[in-house]
């Protein structure tokens, strides 16, 4: 196995691509009780026209195919679910789909290997009859009809309509009532002999683990007929550099109004570095020791530090910042005039540090956790990225550069 060592954080990583296309990580964590696996696949929602790469067919599926998936898959032949039998194992188990993928998880402090029976088995092994698919479509209608009336969802799906017109991320990841209507076995059938292929997954575990012992019992519970099929020829729509829609507004109940402000990002890398800068800049923009949100605090229009994110992938980049407020137009200007201070006056080199110092901290501790190493591992694989180069590359991070990616994605057009 090709170890990876990080000595500022004294943690190593244990990478293996096997035969059959699997990528495996292992971080092993000495001396702790839990133990943490998740296996992801590199398909998600915005993954709705391909081609197969055995028949060169090219498909156009439904939109909410890889949420619909992902429920399918714990339902067994003989009525079981394998979701309970890991729970009944005492495990915490869940599954869960993204914008650009999917995964199956657990996590316990014992029967490790028992709930890896489990979990590679049912991934591997498909089940999908006329008669259950029919089932879900009721179940997932009533989870799409739920989302519906959620706020804060509505919000975040209206933001990301706002800044693309035809890029599939705008779209619910569950898909709507309609879409799910036209799925059928067949079309799960074929999406998971394209995209549940080994090569298009990796495995990433995180415990008291030796990796070599480890990674011998995860190879003898992979089907032997598994080959690697080589790359999926995915399409996506044209994009055009415009975002959208200036703004969108919905009413629903809420206490307190609720907004979200997208920024989007033309330029799409997947670098550290820039990811990095990024979050500098929206911490000292409005995060919880910048001046803007003490001002917005003390007048009453913020309760709280607004969420701040910068989600990045191969087919899209943007900022978000998230939050309630009485007068959302108000926080936006503010916001605006801020970002626009910035740019034409510069940031200040000692908020800067300190900020940087902070984020820093703020990824070492990340390693505390069994579940957010290996969640962690498997996001950041799926872009190119091993996780410890966000622990190397922070220190590397220059008031210039941040500047730059500030002059350059803050743009008053972006958002």
């Amino acid at each position: 196995m090709n170890k990876i060592d990080n000595n500022q954080i004294k943690e190593s990583a244990y990478i293996e691509k096997l035969e059959n296309g699997l990528k495996v990580i292992i971080i092993p964590k000495k001396n702790t009780n839990k133990k943490y696996i998740i296996w992801g696949t590199h398909f998600g929602s915005i993954d709705n026209r391909f081609i197969m790469p055995e028949t060169n067919e090219e498909v156009f599926i439904p939109d909410g195919v890889a949420h619909f998936l992902e429920h399918k898959m714990f339902e067994q032949p003989d009525g079981t679910n394998s979701l309970d039998t890991l729970m009944a194992l005492g495990m915490e188990a869940n599954a869960y789909t993204t914008n650009d993928h999917t995964a199956y998880l657990f996590e316990c402090s014992q029967d490790f290997y028992k709930g890896l029976d489990e979990l590679m088995d049912y991934v591997q092994n498909p089940y999908f009859t006329d008669e259950n698919v029919e089932k879900e479509k009721g179940i997932i209608g009533q989870e799409i009809n739920m989302y519906d009336d959620d706020p804060g969802f509505q919000v975040y799906l209206n933001a990301m309509k706002c800044m693309y017109k035809n890029n599939p991320v705008n779209l619910d990841i569950a898909g709507t009532v309609e879409s799910i209507s036209k799925i059928t076995p067949d079309v799960l059938y074929k999406c998971y002999n394209t995209f549940y292929n080994l090569g298009n997954m990796t495995m990433v575990v995180c415990g008291d683990f030796e990796p070599e012992q480890l990674l011998q019992e995860i190879k003898k519970r992979i089907k032997p007929t598994q080959k690697d099929q080589g790359e999926i020829k995915r399409i996506y729509p044209e994009e055009s550099e415009q975002i959208n829609e200036k703004s969108k507004s919905v009413t629903m109940e809420v206490s307190t109004p609720i907004f979200m402000i997208g920024i989007r990002d033309n330029e799409i890398v997947q670098n550290v570095q820039k990811h990095i800068a990024v979050e500098i800049i929206l911490n000292m923009l409005i995060g919880q020791s910048s001046k803007l949100y003490k001002k917005l605090y003390d007048d009453g229009l913020l309760l709280s530090q607004p969420d701040l994110d910068y989600e990045f992938s191969q087919q899209y980049a943007h900022v978000l910042i998230g939050g309630q407020s009485k007068n959302p137009n108000q926080v936006y200007n503010m916001c605006i005039n801020e970002i626009q201070n910035f740019i034409d006056n510069g940031l200040n080199l000692e908020d800067f540090d300190r900020i940087k110092r902070k984020i820093y901290g703020q990824y070492v501790t990340e390693y505390n956790s069994v579940a957010n190493i290996a969640r962690m591992f498997l996001n950041d694989s799926f872009k190119g990225i091993n996780s410890f180069e966000y622990i190397n590359e922070c220190p590397n991070v220059s008031l210039e550069y941040t500047q730059n990616i500030l002059n350059t994605l803050f743009k008053q057009e972006n958002i």
